[in-house]
């Protein structure tokens, strides 16, 4: 076997033995050019080979050669599978030049783009590709520098340094840079350094393969402003989030510190929020949640609260059928707690369909208690909790208006004590309130209960009453007359009493406004004082006389 076929997986030593260097064809081995055809028999070859290696170059040559003949053995061994042994070739190898030809017609033909550097880093040959990529010719680029005159001024240097690296390290080393000119612009490439050494192993220069990656280059731009859009989108979204969580924070620590009962349900009617203050209201405990459940499973739980369970029931079924705000209702629990409640749909964002539901509940329970001490003590005498003038105005133009409206009489007695002052200078004021508080009393046990009495000051008395009649005020003022006389007091061991002088109007006989009313009664209660006291009198100034 000749020593070409020994030695396939070697390139460079391929191409010196084919007679293709660095500048190109070169010319045969003076070698092989000394042997004649005839050694291309495998045991002439070998024979005739070893003689004359023998003979020309000493024992040294030889046993160099064997030690190179039994490493390519070995990796032919190892890397090839076994063939049948082959039939002797007798044909003469290919000249050199052709071997070269094809090679460049190869290179020529191909999609990457070939160079060879010299030791000094120069490009000293490049494929015809080049004028593809670059738009030049190939002795325009040789001519130049080609780092200069095709390599994108930005990745000039790194260029430089790769192929300094790749001829000092002696490695197969592999980048990526761009090219510049051409229709296409600056494209992407990426680069083969392969070192490339004689049959010595001596570092002759490099060969470069430069691959069009612009496509995929291209993909990786978009999938990077893909990915950087996405990113700015995710730290928008976790912006919007953050911003989100901390609005709702706030606002459920307002709610939270809001005295009213706050509950949001969806248009599933789950509830979706509730703050601290409606957890106070319906007696939920602080491990209660109600959050998601149904409000079937919430009313079941309020309603062992509430009073009058099927009335509250009706409000909330009639509530839920309209989208109007609902008027404030009025819940009273059985502790005499009073809770008003209000509820209104909240509309979306684009006011279409709606989001649920707001509910809002509130204890007025202590607003209705002050209201009332407020309204007692703007109606009522403080010392004996009679009605007081204000509020007997405002009844007396009450019957009235509904006696002009109904044709019905009403009746009002002015009462004044005889004999309160000598109590009040001789026992003192705390007697004299004793005395009131005691009549008020016992007299308000003689007043029917659509009559109404009022303390109008100091000792003065009055007592309306509606749908009147002559004999029932002269009957009441005879039973009020006997049951202030009856009445003893004692203050110091020492008695003492008091009556009363009443005198009556009636509105269909002494006029039908307040002024003339009063007016009359008053000058029939001086009537009646004026005749001793402890007696009553009608009013004169009539269209006719009453029947006392």
């Amino acid at each position: 076997m000749s020593l070409q076929r020994l030695c396939p997986i070697v390139p460079f030593r391929l191409l010196r033995l084919a007679g293709i260097g660095a500048g190109g064809l070169l010319p045969a081995s003076s070698a092989w050019a000394a042997l004649p055809e005839a050694f291309a028999s495998p045991v002439a070859t070998a024979s005739a080979g070893l003689a004359t290696l023998l003979a020309v170059g000493g024992g040294i040559h030889l046993m160099r050669l064997r030690r190179r003949l039994a490493r390519c053995e070995a990796e032919l061994a190892g890397r090839l599978p076994a063939m049948p042994p082959a039939v002797p070739d007798n044909r003469p190898a290919p000249p050199a030049e052709e071997v070269g030809r094809h090679f460049q017609r190869a290179v020529a033909d191909g999609l990457n783009l070939e160079g060879w550097v010299d030791r000094d880093g120069r490009f000293f040959w490049v494929s015809q590709i080049i004028e593809r990529h670059t738009g030049r010719s190939v002795a325009e680029v040789l001519a130049g520098d080609f780092v200069d005159l095709v390599v994108y001024e930005r990745d000039r240097a790194y260029c430089r340094d790769q192929i300094r690296r790749a001829l000092s390290d002696e490695r197969i080393g592999e980048s990526e840079l761009r090219l510049v000119g051409g229709s296409r612009g600056v494209q992407w490439m990426s680069c083969h350094w392969q070192p490339i050494r004689d049959d010595e192993g001596r570092l002759l220069g490099l060969r470069v393969t430069m691959s069009d990656i612009q496509a995929r280059k291209e993909a990786e731009y978009k999938l990077l402003e893909t990915v950087a859009a996405l990113r700015r989108a995710q730290a928008l979204s976790e912006h919007y989030l953050r911003r989100s969580n901390e609005e709702r924070s706030r606002l459920s620590a307002l709610l939270d510190v809001v005295r009213m009962g706050i509950l949001f349900m969806d248009t599933d009617r789950r509830v979706v929020y509730c703050n601290r203050a409606l957890h106070d209201i319906w007696g939920m405990c602080d491990g209660d949640s109600f959050v998601g459940v149904r409000d079937v499973v919430l009313q079941q739980h309020v309603l062992q609260f509430v009073a009058d369970p099927v009335a509250y029931m009706a409000h909330v079924s009639e509530v839920l059928q309209h989208r109007a705000p609902s008027e404030p209702y009025e819940i009273v629990f059985r502790d005499g707690r009073v809770v008003t409640d209000f509820s209104r749909v909240v509309p979306g964002p684009d006011g279409g369909r709606s989001l649920g539901r707001i509910w809002v509940f509130e204890d007025v329970t202590e607003q209705r208690r002050v209201a009332g001490q407020l309204l007692h003590m703007a109606e009522r005498d403080p010392l004996t909790n009679l009605y007081n003038r204000r509020r007997f105005h405002e009844e007396l133009e009450r019957m009235l208006a509904d006696g002009r409206r109904h044709r019905e009489c009403v009746g009002l007695l002015a009462i004044d004590l005889d004999g309160f002052k000598p109590v009040n200078d001789r026992f003192g004021h705390q007697a004299g309130d004793q005395v009131l508080v005691d009549l008020a009393t016992e007299l308000s046990a003689v007043v029917r209960r659509n009559e109404m009495f009022f303390r109008l000051g100091g000792d003065e008395f009055a007592i309306l009453v509606p749908s009147a009649s002559a004999g029932e005020v002269s009957e009441l003022a005879r039973r009020l007359c006997a049951c202030i006389a009856g009445l003893c007091f004692s203050f110091d061991g020492k008695s003492a009493g008091v009556t009363a002088s009443i005198g009556i109007a009636l509105s269909t006989f002494n006029g039908d406004d307040p002024g003339s009313l009063i007016g009359a009664a008053d000058r029939a209660m001086y009537l009646a004082k004026s005749l001793g006291g402890d007696c009553w009198e009608f009013a004169r100034e009539a269209v006719g006389e009453p029947v006392a």
